[in-house]
């Protein structure tokens, strides 16, 4: 074989596999950033208290629970606590099923409680478990 022709084929060679680890490395980036979009959706419900399957916010009647912060979260943990002394408060959000808020709680016996309440931070129900 002549040097011209070692240097084509040696070129095709190159090209290939250059075009191959692009096209593989484009597959295995994709299925990274699908993997990492569960991870961060994992990662933020672990975030909340006593997250873990079965809990946290969800979606229902077209409606998906935010967690909340600040001014609302304090009052409506501090109603939730008036309501339910001496429980433990695993997570305020948005109720989905109707109130404004509700308030996930552990009582000191371990059972469950959700503390729903309005737009104005007055509860409207004390649901036993995980209501």
């Amino acid at each position: 074989m002549n040097f011209a022709r070692r240097a084509l084929v040696g070129s095709a060679l190159a090209g290939t596999a250059l075009i191959g680890g692009a096209l593989g490395a484009s597959l295995l980036g994709s299925a990274g950033a699908q993997t990492n979009t569960t991870a961060t959706s994992t990662e933020a419900s672990s975030a909340a208290p006593a997250a873990g399957p079965g809990r946290g916010p969800h979606t229902a009647n077209g409606i998906t629970e935010t967690e909340l912060t600040g001014d609302d979260a304090s009052k409506a943990i501090a109603a939730a606590q008036a309501a339910v002394p001496g429980a433990t408060v695993e997570r305020a959000e948005t109720d989905a099923e109707g109130a404004a808020y509700e308030v996930h709680m552990t009582k000191s016996d371990g059972s469950q409680v959700t503390v729903k309440l309005d737009n104005s931070f007055n509860v409207t129900e004390t649901v036993n478990g995980r209501g």
